[in-house]
C-alpha cells in the first residue's frame, strides 16, 4: 500500500532543516554538472532558509512525514513572481512532483492581484529543469553567461491573475 505526496506551505523550524538536507542532496548533480561546488544552495545557511521560510512562499511536498521535496517563491513590487529552488527528491524524479510543485506555487503566488508574470531561472545545462519549465509554457527571456562554465537562463510567463485567484 502506497502513501500519497502531499504539498503544503513550510512552516516550522524542522520544515527548513529538511529542506536544507534536500537541497544539498538536490544540487549536488548541478554542481557535478558545472564543476562548481560553491553555488549558492549548496552554501546557505540554515539560518538564512528559516527566514526564507518566515518572509517568502515555501511549499513542501511531504511523503508521510519526510519532506521529498520543495519549491520557493515571492512577488516583486512590480508584479514578478519569482520561484526559485524547485526540488525534488532523487528517488521520486520523473514522475510529475516537479510539476504539480510549479503548479502549486503559480497559484498561490498568482492569486496575488498583482502578479503579472513568473520568472525562474536555471543553468543552460540543466536539460531536465529546461524541459520541466518548457512543458509548463515557460520561454527563454535572457541568458547571462556568469563564468566559462555557466550560463544562467532565465525564463518566464505572463499571469493571469483573475485566473488564478479563481482557482485557489
Amino acid at each position: 500500500m502506497g502513501m500519497s505526496v502531499t504539498i503544503s506551505e513550510a512552516a516550522s523550524e524542522a520544515d527548513a532543516e529538511q529542506i536544507l538536507k534536500l537541497q544539498y542532496l538536490c544540487y549536488q548533480s548541478e554542481a557535478e554538472l558545472y564543476g562548481d561546488y560553491s553555488i549558492e544552495p549548496l552554501t546557505q545557511s540554515l539560518d538564512s532558509l528559516k527566514a526564507e521560510v518566515t518572509s517568502d512562499t515555501v511549499l513542501v511536498a511531504r511523503l508521510g512525514d519526510e519532506v521529498v521535496a520543495s519549491v520557493r517563491g515571492t512577488v516583486d513590487a512590480d508584479g514578478t513572481a519569482r520561484i526559485g529552488k524547485l526540488i525534488v527528491h532523487p528517488r521520486l524524479q520523473r514522475h510529475g512532483l516537479g510539476g504539480r510543485l510549479l503548479n502549486a506555487i503559480e497559484r498561490q503566488l498568482g492569486a496575488n492581484s498583482t502578479t503579472k508574470s513568473f520568472q525562474l531561472f536555471t543553468g543552460h545545462r540543466s536539460e531536465q529543469n529546461l524541459q520541466l519549465y518548457r512543458k509548463h509554457g515557460y520561454a527563454p527571456v535572457k541568458t547571462q553567461r556568469v563564468n566559462d562554465r555557466l550560463t544562467v537562463v532565465t525564463l518566464a510567463k505572463d499571469s493571469d491573475a483573475r485566473a488564478y485567484a479563481a482557482s485557489a
